[in-house]
């Protein structure tokens, strides 16, 4: 039997047993705080010791098809491509411990060098595919990356012309022996898909190896430890410069192993991913390109960029049980007029997580693509990424309404946002979290670190949450997001749950927006359903009587799209400097 302890020896004597490892199904939470205990051990493997075992199970087995560029690997055919990229790695001078950026979309070559950086025990940064001139130059610095690896370009992204600009000193390098002012611990640029003056070609790397680095690398993999920094991920620095989220091996693969058992992966015959979500955000990285190794399933990349029809074509073509996306991903998905001609009937599971799921997106999932299994997932990058996720077979209401349950070996409690005390369950507060998944640090930035990380190594989200008697977990929204409106606390993602459910709505953002008497006032920024009008009136008109006085939107704009990250998360700031602009305020 597994239980959830509670911080109250009473309280853990008395109590039954609540499972994790699978859906608990007696109400024994009886205090904000919750501990995901398990019948399985953490996991003591490094990123390569995780390729490796899953080779040996399953040699055979695809592990990754890159539909867009006509690629398909096997886990043994993988498994070469990494150890000969990892020993080009060496050959070239790159050491353990150095930082490799990858800076670019969803390409073949991404999960290449995520894993052979990892097993040559390189630090692998994630590199905003977005990110312009000065993003990237920040990023670079901030971390000490030594190489990049990037395409030439891609969509209006010119990769090489930006590095170009701001390392002049490139064209008249010799390869791997760049020197550049702004840049000084870059040596070198790897570009997956041309020759470039003074970079070199994902070949050279390749064809580098000699048979002492490949000793090198076999011995070095006696050396590295679970505990070992392998990834640094940017957060998406709304408030000020992106911080560098550095995980360890233990980190990303205890997340995706136990992620991966929630969702199914241990007893599913046969898993087949489509992942239209992007590698460089921790959702493509752990559970996608992690989950590869440690589970044995088949990642399945539908385009290059994201595409929905290229999504539902890929499901239907390759027979993908599993989908992953961002609710943009999906409302995109489920915008397409044609939906009921794709052939979706192999669509079994899939997680939905990045941003707030409204309750309605996850009823036309479940209705109009037949994938009852939807879960909701929560969690941060600083967490490796998941912290809460629901179970497959969840009733609706919980499906629609929480994020699901709290991890394996995963604590988690909500504190008063003031005084830092435990809230009675059922209360809001801040969600707090601590574990196994905890980050190791923001690189090189000890007050960053400690203004999110206690000594007791609770991590602060910055989430508001509530909890219930079964540990299920339910977001209110943001801290920084909460409206302050003369004085009453406004919490926007409750206002949108209920927006969502007006007929003519097809997206909608509440944002807090200054205003003299009041301090801020509510705005909600509503995208309506193809063919539909509507106004102010009637929008303010739906909410009398259903919703309090003060949450009733002071302002109703109506728009065609909301400012996205690259990774398809609403940018709300952005977009209040925005609303406010246009309201003149």
């Amino acid at each position: 039997m597994v239980r959830v302890t509670m911080n109250n020896k009473k309280i853990h004597e008395n109590a039954m047993s609540l499972h994790v490892d699978g859906p608990p199904l007696i109400p024994t939470v009886t205090s904000s705080y919750v501990h995901g205990t398990s019948s399985l051990s953490l996991l003591p493997w490094t990123v390569g010791q995780s390729l490796e075992k899953a080779v040996d199970r399953w040699p055979d087995r695809e592990a990754v098809v890159f539909v867009q560029d006509g690629i398909r690997k096997t886990f043994a055919e993988f498994h070469q491509d990494v150890d000969k990229a990892a020993a080009g790695l060496l050959a070239v001078g790159l050491k353990r411990g150095d930082r490799l950026g990858i800076w670019g979309p969803n390409i073949y070559e991404w999960m290449l060098f995520q894993f052979a950086s990892a097993k040559a025990g390189i630090i692998m940064v994630s590199v905003n595919p977005a990110y312009q001139l000065k993003e990237v130059e920040y990023t670079l610095k901030k971390v000490q990356c030594k190489a990049v690896l990037c395409p030439t370009s891609f969509k209006t992204q010119r990769y090489c012309d930006m590095l170009r600009e701001i390392c002049p000193e490139i064209d008249s390098a010799a390869s791997g022996m760049i020197k550049s002012s702004r840049l000084p611990d870059l040596r070198m640029v790897i570009v997956t898909d041309s020759r470039q003056p003074g970079m070199l070609h994902v070949d050279d790397v390749m064809q580098a190896g000699e048979s002492h680095h490949t000793k090198e690398l076999m011995d070095l993999q006696t050396k590295l430890s679970c505990d070992d920094p392998i990834n640094i991920q940017f957060t998406s620095g709304t408030t000020g410069n992106p911080k560098g989220a550095t995980l360890s091996h233990h980190n990303i693969v205890n997340n995706a192993y136990f992620t991966g058992l929630r969702i199914g992966y241990g007893w599913r015959p046969q898993v087949r991913v489509c992942i239209p979500a992007p590698l460089h955000h921790a959702f493509g990285t752990v559970l996608g390109g992690i989950c590869t190794a440690v589970h044995g399933i088949t990642l399945i990349f539908p385009s290059v960029g994201y595409d929905s029809r290229a999504s539902l074509e890929t499901i239907q073509k390759e027979k993908c049980n599993i989908l992953y996306g961002t609710p943009t991903m999906y409302i995109d998905m489920l915008n397409q007029a044609d939906l009921h001609k794709f052939d979706l009937s192999s669509l079994e599971a899939g997680i939905i997580g990045g941003s707030p799921c409204p309750a309605d997106l996850v009823k036309k999932i479940i209705t109009d693509m037949k994938m009852k299994e939807i879960m909701v997932g929560y969690g941060t990058t600083e967490n490796s990424p998941v912290t809460f996720l629901g179970f497959p077979r969840d009733n609706e209401e919980l499906k629609t309404s929480t994020v699901g349950c709290v991890m394996n070996h995963t604590e988690a409690k909500v504190v008063d946002t003031f005084t830092g005390e435990t809230v009675p369950l059922g209360v809001s507060g801040e969600l707090l979290t601590r574990g196994y998944c905890v980050m190791l640090e923001y690189w090189e930035e000890p007050e960053k670190t400690r203004e999110v990380i206690s000594k007791d190594r609770w991590y602060r989200t910055g989430d508001m949450a509530n909890l219930d008697h079964f540990g299920y977990c339910r977001i209110v929204g943001r801290i920084k997001d909460m409206i302050i409106r003369g004085g009453e606390n406004i919490y926007p993602a409750e206002i949108e749950q209920f927006l969502y459910t007006h007929p003519k709505i097809q997206e909608v953002e509440v944002i807090g927006v200054k205003d003299e008497r009041f301090g801020e006032q509510v705005c909600a920024c509503v995208k309506l359903k193809e063919g539909q009008t509507s106004s102010v009136d009637e929008i303010r008109a739906y909410c009398k009587g259903q919703i309090s006085h003060f949450k009733i939107p002071h302002y109703v704009i109506f728009v065609d799209s909301y400012p996205l990250t690259f990774s398809g998360k609403i940018q709300k700031v952005k977009l209040r400097e925005q609303m406010e602009k246009k309201l003149g305020l």
